[in-house]
């Protein structure tokens, strides 16, 4: 279609003007102001293809008339190569298969496997993925994913919501600074989209410099701590006590069930007065869990103010999971750190655009998390969908130290 369509001036100024109209998210914002064709771009690496070129009217902040290049969709950037071509490898690498089998079966070297990979980290992670903003999530969930490189620790602060990775960037520290700095690439990317976004409710897990920058980001935010994490820390305390830590679990749930804050209160009140009871059936690190749960009451119930918020990590932890295992097979960071934050990013968009796995029952409805989010594709093949959604959404790294 691409070649038929951008013979002439005539019919490549029709067709733009059709796309523009259908899809104006796809396109600057200030080519509506007008635009005109500006030759062709060839390259060696493809001479039969020749790549239409345009430069918008008006000027930017900078007094610049921008050039944009017209690309097909079944074409990767920089002409690396077709769709058809990488599709399947790079659905494989993005599952943890690594650049040299990828060269072992599909040809090329580990290089250019490694290259393409890195450079997916290119995209605006939020622009990309979400394409209209009344589609930003107003209900997010949060938490670092602990990573290593050169002997360190690092950490991936992630944003999550809708079983989208909206949010990766990777911090040296773990610190309210490091964290701060880390989640405001979400913010910043957000904030493209819609200038006057804020998000209603984050969910942490109660690492305090986690709660606290967010928070700094946006000051009317509700911090909802995950009541999973808190069962998690009593099972582990409390599983050897046998038919008490039963009553224990039963309990915990049945708090968490609650109908309302008032309910919820009451429930834990009474369940605080049965440990109380019972303590001699309990050593001192189970009842010291306990209490904090207790402690930590009016946190719990501020999830019921916001009845949309996420009060479990359970769409992060999945997320996580998948993260995980992606680390576990490339042996965690091994360059600078913003070499870590660009394949961080990456994992993250082809996550998003992906194919769910056939026996999932969300695959009959929908093809990947940015369709489930967005409700439409661009296009039916989620590589070309992935390139679609991405135009004019480039990220522009933190400019940031180095580490070796």
């Amino acid at each position: 279609m691409y070649q038929t369509e951008m013979v002439t001036a005539e019919q490549a100024k029709a067709c733009l003007d059709e796309f523009m109209d259908k899809y104006p998210e796809l396109f600057p914002a200030s080519m509506k102001r007008g635009y005109k064709l500006h030759g062709w771009t060839t390259s060696e690496k493809m001479p039969d293809v020749r790549l239409r070129r345009i430069r918008l009217q008006a000027s930017d902040d900078l007094g610049r008339k921008l050039a944009y290049t017209i690309a097909p969709s079944d074409l990767l950037p920089y002409m690396t190569g077709n769709v058809s071509e990488i599709e399947k490898a790079l659905f494989l690498k993005h599952l943890g298969v690594p650049d040299w089998a990828l060269t072992y079966v599909f040809g090329r070297n580990d290089s250019f496997w490694y290259r393409l990979g890195q450079s997916f980290g290119r995209y605006d992670l939020v622009g990309s993925t979400v394409k209209d903003a009344a589609n930003l999530p107003l209900d997010l969930l949060a938490d670092e994913k602990h990573a290593k490189a050169h002997g360190q620790k690092w950490y991936i602060a992630t944003t999550v919501a809708q079983d989208c990775v909206l949010g990766v960037a990777v911090s040296p520290t773990a610190d309210t600074d490091g964290l701060h700095a880390a989640y405001n690439v979400f913010k910043q990317e957000a904030q493209q989209l819609n200038a006057e976004y804020t998000p209603n409710s984050v969910n942490v897990d109660g690492w305090q410099a986690t709660s606290q920058a967010w928070r700094m980001l946006f000051p009317s935010i509700t911090v909802v701590l995950c009541f999973l994490h808190a069962f998690i820390k009593i099972r582990d305390r409390c599983k050897r006590f046998g038919e008490v830590y039963e009553q224990i679990k039963q309990q915990v749930w049945d708090s968490y069930h609650a109908p309302d804050e008032t309910a919820f209160k009451q429930r834990l009140s009474q369940f605080k007065a049965w440990v109380q009871a019972n303590q001699a059936q309990m050593n001192h690190s189970a009842v010291e869990v306990l209490t904090k749960l207790f402690q930590r009451e009016e946190q719990y119930a501020l999830a019921f103010a916001h009845p949309t918020a996420y009060r479990t990590s359970n769409m992060l932890d999945r997320q996580m999971e998948a993260m995980a295992r992606w680390l576990d097979s490339g042996r965690y960071f091994h360059g600078n750190l913003q070499a870590a934050e660009q394949r961080a990013r990456a994992w993250a968009l082809l996550h998003n655009f992906r194919p769910y796995c056939p026996r999932a029952k969300v695959s009959e409805q929908f093809q990947s998390p940015a369709h489930k989010l967005n409700r439409f594709v661009y296009r039916e093949n989620w590589l070309e969908n992935l390139l679609v959604s991405s135009s004019c959404q480039t990220f522009r790294c933190r400019h940031k130290k180095q580490l070796n």
